[in-house]
């Protein structure tokens, strides 16, 4: 009986060791983290903005009264782009001249493609009625380019609303040689043409 009562304090004993020195060692173990450790993520690199072109930045002073300046101050790039972009920008400006320069300036081959690009920029005008600016622009592009059959049509009927008749008349007879469909463009045509030749009686 004796040894069993001894032996039940020594296993009392045991725990209460084994459970103190548990306790020590967690005391003196660091504290876990309440959450994982966030590493920071270095920011992705942002993308390049999108390069303002030559003509962007020039188009607002393509007028008579800033464009020498501001090409003066912006030279021209010396390539297709670059004079084509020019010659527009003349053109808007008026200065039909100055922008046949910059075409001549180009091979041969390429003086049509150029012209489509004064085209591009004289559009909105000669759509927005301005046929004092739009007519000599639409002309510029028939020099080049003969049988483009909206610069025929807008040179036309800019040329004819400006008094410029004879001119118009030709325009607007070679617009319809080349352009064969019967809506109101042709109709258009038509009608100014019949205006012209009732006038000429």
């Amino acid at each position: 009986m004796k040894l069993l009562y001894a032996a039940g304090w020594t296993y009392v004993v045991l725990a209460l060791a084994i459970t103190y020195r548990a306790t020590r060692t967690d005391a003196m173990m660091p504290p876990e983290p309440a959450y994982a450790p966030v590493l920071p993520v270095p920011a992705a690199p942002l993308a390049p903005a999108p390069a303002v072109s030559w003509y962007d930045r020039i188009r607002p002073h393509c007028n008579p009264v800033e464009v020498e300046v501001a090409i003066r101050s912006n030279p021209v790039p010396d390539n297709f782009t670059g004079q084509a972009s020019a010659a527009a920008c003349y053109a808007l400006a008026g200065k039909i001249e100055r922008a046949t320069q910059y075409i001549d300036g180009l091979p041969e081959e390429r003086r049509a493609e150029a012209a489509s690009i004064v085209f591009a920029a004289g559009h909105p005008v000669a759509d927005a009625g301005d046929d004092e600016a739009a007519g000599p622009i639409m002309e510029l592009v028939v020099r080049y380019i003969p049988n483009h059959y909206m610069a025929l049509y807008h040179a036309g009927i800019a040329q004819f609303r400006t008094g410029e008749l004879a001119a118009a008349e030709r325009n607007l007879e070679a617009f319809l040689q080349h352009y064969n469909s019967k809506d109101g463009w042709t109709q258009n045509a038509q009608e100014t043409l019949r205006s012209i030749r009732r006038g000429a009686r």
